[in-house]
């Protein structure tokens, strides 16, 4: 099942001529996700090959303006950690105890125990490994740096936090209630998350220097731009990727331009 995060608004508290406010679309299957609704967010929607989606819930990570700003014209259109996976099949046990190709297989995976023509009754337990953990995405929304994040985002896959300010400015975010990309990196790091998504730049930084400073200790770092994505595979199937413009393509053209995060 396709997991993947969709930034529409990566700025701090004003946009920008690259970065619109607050906004980001998580997708999982068919299911549509969106936290926080910026100002604009419903043309950015437009401006991307997602469109206007159909939300049943919008998440909105605290009331400053400019995080639910674009929730009037979007609700007037419209008028996170996965549960843990079944283990995997086993097919050379399902074989020994005879259970025949077809749906009594996928009964077992989907967890149900099932009958066989001669009337013995085959468990999942009995063909299934043992199960395996869902992925799991942390959203920091505005904040300082917190034991509380630090704690929910441990062993996450992706974790988005706001760095609004460079250590330089570390006396203002603290002033602010905002971290810095260096402070980020310090939860990343500690929290052993596998990529790190730094967003909610205040307007003065334009983003490679966020990334550099963020680096030098947490190297798994990214900065996306309005328009990236982030897909999130299965841990088995390899590790988060930054995919640069994501949503101004289609996804099957997507994949030659994905950027393994280093």
């Amino acid at each position: 099942m396709d997991l993947d995060l969709v930034f529409f608004g990566t700025s701090g508290s004003v946009p920008t001529a690259q970065r619109a406010p607050s906004a980001l679309l998580v997708r999982r299957g068919g299911e549509r996700l969106l936290f926080d609704c910026g100002e604009g967010t419903q043309r950015q929607l437009l401006r991307s090959t997602v469109g206007l989606v159909e939300l049943r819930e919008v998440f909105v990570s605290h009331f400053h303006a400019d995080h639910y700003l674009g929730l009037p014209g979007m609700l007037k259109t419209f008028a996170l950690r996965e549960h843990p996976r079944p283990g995997r099949f086993d097919v050379g046990a399902s074989d020994a105890l005879g259970v025949p190709p077809g749906p009594e297989r996928g009964l077992l995976q989907a967890g149900e125990s099932v009958q066989l023509a001669d009337g013995r009754v085959v468990t999942p337990d009995e063909v299934l490994g043992e199960p395996r953990p869902g992925r799991k995405v942390v959203l920091s929304g505005d904040t300082a740096p917190s034991p509380t994040v630090l704690e929910a985002a441990r062993g996450a896959e992706v974790l988005v936090h706001e760095a609004t300010f460079l250590e330089e400015e570390r006396e203002r975010a603290r002033e602010t209630a905002h971290s810095t990309a260096l402070e980020a990196a310090e939860i990343a790091r500690d929290a052993e998350v596998g990529l790190l998504a730094l967003t909610h730049l205040s307007n003065r930084y334009f983003g490679p220097e966020v990334a550099r400073e963020a680096r030098t200790i947490f190297p798994e770092t990214v900065v996306p731009k309005d328009f990236d994505v982030i897909d999130v595979p299965f841990p088995e199937r390899g590790a988060p990727q930054l995919v640069k413009g994501g949503v101004k393509h289609g996804r099957e053209e997507r994949a030659p331009e994905a950027e393994v995060v280093p």
